[in-house]
């Protein structure tokens, strides 16, 4: 049988009966695959393992424990062969092509009547792939396949009406590469995409020609379009059988305002998913090298937008603080934890455009940040990090680093040649 010969289709088992001939490894994945389909399934074999009992035990399908009669072929639909035995496989594609039933030879490819393809599920897209009869080929694509539809590497969006949904998918702080393979998967099957002026922005330029992008992006400050009307939107589109992807920079949940968006969602009947994303409060500072938690520097942090939150906050040094879109409001918010009893000399770190080629990283203290701030010109989007984790970071100044507060080797003088972006 050459490859030419095959005409691609798919079969409807559902209630219908099928044979298996067999009763081992093979007979087992191709029982379990016809059952998946919703076939009534019998094995016909003197012997089975313990997989196809256990199905038959629980009633799943029906075991015959004897050898084949060509009467099994009677009524069926479908037949599998998977005996082991050449002799008996042949005898079986035999008697069911006598009876005009399509059936599976796995002794002799070449000869069957039909061939099993390499099966996987992305969704309710259902892959099946045929490679000239040589299965580990076709597994292998069939894997290749289903990888690039899960990353969004391939289109999974519908083309024929369905229901509206929306899915708040979290993109990360802007490298591509940080979207999880959720939001990447979700953001290829949308029909609407509402964006924001943060996140992944370069994934926009991948959509289809026909893909919708509403722009809605703030700055602080300038809030073109209001929250509520960016539920309004969300919700109007999904009435209208779209699927939404509201692509919001970081995690939606994480200062994104994501729950009001879900809640107004739900609210108006409206099916809503939550793709948490890499959020630039502890991502950004990665980037830099400032880890959010260290081992005898800090356990616990916090998150907050400006300095009127900063007296709820622990004003010490080894309770890291992190500032989100906090530029504006620097130098009152190193005021407001001076006040609260943070000392001056604390290590203050400042990340514009996390992972982003601009990226750009000054190091201070809580004394001096908001100087050097302004004679850098330092600009959102930028997180800042207040604590002793600054020490940390390969870009703060050597004085900084008075020892190494690692778990293998604490307390030994540590020194650094990365350059110090500080004025």
């Amino acid at each position: 049988m050459a490859i030419q010969d095959i005409y691609p289709t798919a079969l409807r088992l559902l209630g219908r009966p099928v044979l298996v001939v067999g009763g081992g490894r093979v007979a087992a994945r191709r029982a379990k695959g016809l059952l998946d389909a919703g076939a009534r399934v019998t094995v016909v074999a003197p012997e089975a393992i313990t997989a196809l009992r256990e199905l038959a035990d629980a009633g799943l399908l029906t075991w015959e424990p004897r050898t084949y009669r060509s009467e099994d072929v009677d009524g069926v639909w479908f037949v599998q062969t998977a005996t082991g035995d050449p002799a008996v496989d042949t005898r079986v594609a035999a008697d069911a092509e006598a009876q005009r039933v399509w059936c599976v030879n796995a002794s002799d490819h070449e000869s069957s009547a039909a061939w099993t393809p390499a099966v996987a599920e992305v969704d309710d897209v259902k892959i099946a792939v045929n490679a000239g009869g040589d299965p580990r080929r076709a597994m292998a694509l069939r894997d290749a396949v289903a990888t690039a539809l899960e990353s969004g590497d391939l289109p999974l969006r519908r083309r024929r009406a369905h229901r509206g949904s929306v899915a708040l998918v979290g993109g990360g702080p802007g490298d591509t590469g940080l979207i999880t393979v959720r939001g990447r998967r979700l953001l290829g099957q949308a029909d609407v995409v509402v964006a924001d002026r943060l996140g992944p922005r370069e994934l926009l330029n991948e959509l289809a020609p026909d893909v919708r992008v509403i722009e809605v992006g703030k700055t602080p400050g300038h809030h073109p379009v209001p929250q509520a009307e960016i539920n309004r939107i969300l919700v109007e589109e999904a009435l209208q059988g779209h699927r939404v992807v509201r692509l919001k920079g970081g995690d939606p949940y994480v200062l994104g305002r994501g729950g009001e968006e879900a809640e107004f969602c739900r609210r108006h009947g409206v099916e809503v998913e939550v793709v948490s994303g890499v959020t630039s409060a502890i991502s950004v500072p990665a980037a830099a090298g400032i880890p959010v938690t260290h081992r005898g520097l800090a356990k616990g942090f916090s998150v907050v937008t400006g300095h009127e939150e900063l007296s709820e906050v622990p004003a010490r040094a080894d309770h890291t603080v992190v500032l989100l879109m906090g530029v504006g409001q620097l130098r009152e918010s190193a005021s407001a934890l001076g006040k609260a009893g943070l000392p001056s000399d604390t290590p203050v770190g400042i990340v514009e455009n996390g992972y982003l080629p601009d990226q750009r990283v000054t190091i201070g203290t809580l004394g001096t940040i908001a100087d050097q701030a302004e004679a850098a010109g330092v600009a959102n989007p930028a997180v800042i990090v207040i604590g002793d984790v600054v020490r940390v970071s390969p870009f703060a100044p050597s004085h900084f680093k008075t020892a190494d507060y690692s778990t293998t080797s604490p307390n030994k003088p540590r020194t650094s040649t990365t350059r110090v972006l500080t004025p």
